[in-house]
């Protein structure tokens, strides 16, 4: 499967649009900031194990996959081995086509048919810049449908974590969840999971956070290196996670809470859209 290779100073991405329309590697001078693609998943197309992928047209699970649009209520097919409920849209799981390229850019676009478990027509576009600073991501969402549809946008990507990564990030609430990640209840941050200032990243979430500004700082202190990511509307929550038995966590920009697509309304041929950008410095 052919990658599409940005280069500009010492950054390095590598895209696999076959594979999901993802981020397969995101490097600077050849140490891995998002975690490598395997190769067998690239030649697989699965999206699932990339550095980065979309959530198009929605972020994490739909309960039981029960989705009701104007009254009627549409029973979604769960989409990801061992999960039980539909997860993270279609995007990931679909080849995306290359309308353009260079050496710095490029742009994926994905029109979807209706084909899948999602019940709506849609087109979804990522534009990709490379810069010697960092990566810019423009994400948009187009719906195709002659009447109002739920729809979302996000991106998953995974940080690598060394022993001493630090973040820091600032939101007004958090969702509680259940067994399942599905989201119960939501109240203001607890002191455990505050990060508003840098603090070594700690195991343990796995949650929606509200009412965050866009503007998250990641930093490697061993590799003197600072990302900041910064996400315009309509990314204002992300959800966190913190396995403590992988190697990565994630910081995820969407532009709606867990399981509140539904409520995430797109009129007929309209479009939504956001900028994600990955600011790079030395320490």
């Amino acid at each position: 499967m052919t990658l599409l290779s940005l280069r500009a100073g010492r950054i390095a991405v590598d895209l696999a649009p076959q594979a999901g329309g993802t981020i397969a590697r995101f490097s600077v001078d050849d140490s891995d900031l998002l975690r490598p693609m395997p190769p067998e998943a690239i030649a697989s197309g699965l999206g699932s194990q990339a550095s980065c992928y979309p959530l198009v047209p929605f972020s994490n699970r739909i309960a039981n996959g029960r989705l009701t649009v104007d009254g009627r209520e549409y029973v979604l097919p769960a989409n990801s081995p061992g999960q039980r409920h539909p997860i993270h849209g279609e995007g990931w799981s679909r080849r995306w086509d290359v309308a353009r390229d260079d050496a710095r850019s490029a742009e994926l676009i994905d029109r979807y048919e209706a084909t899948g478990g999602w019940p709506f027509r849609y087109q979804a576009r990522q534009t990709f810049r490379l810069e010697p600073d960092g990566l810019f991501v423009t994400m948009a969402i187009d719906n195709l449908e002659d009447h109002a549809v739920p729809a979302g946008l996000g991106l998953h990507p995974f940080f690598m974590k060394d022993d001493d990564t630090e973040l820091a990030f600032q939101a007004g609430s958090v969702w509680l969840g259940d067994e399942e990640v599905l989201p119960t209840k939501r109240i203001a941050v607890p002191a455990d999971w505050n990060y508003a200032t840098l603090r070594k990243v700690a195991a343990g979430l796995d949650n929606c956070f509200d009412g965050w500004d866009g503007r998250a700082s990641i930093v490697w202190p061993r590799r003197r290196l600072r990302l900041e990511l910064q996400a315009s509307t309509p990314f204002r929550h992300t959800v966190v996670y913190t396995p403590g038995n992988r190697p990565y966590f994630c910081v995820e920009p969407v532009s709606h809470a867990n399981g509140q697509v539904g409520k995430s309304v797109l009129a007929a041929g309209a479009t939504l859209s956001g900028d994600i950008a990955f600011h790079l410095s030395t320490l």
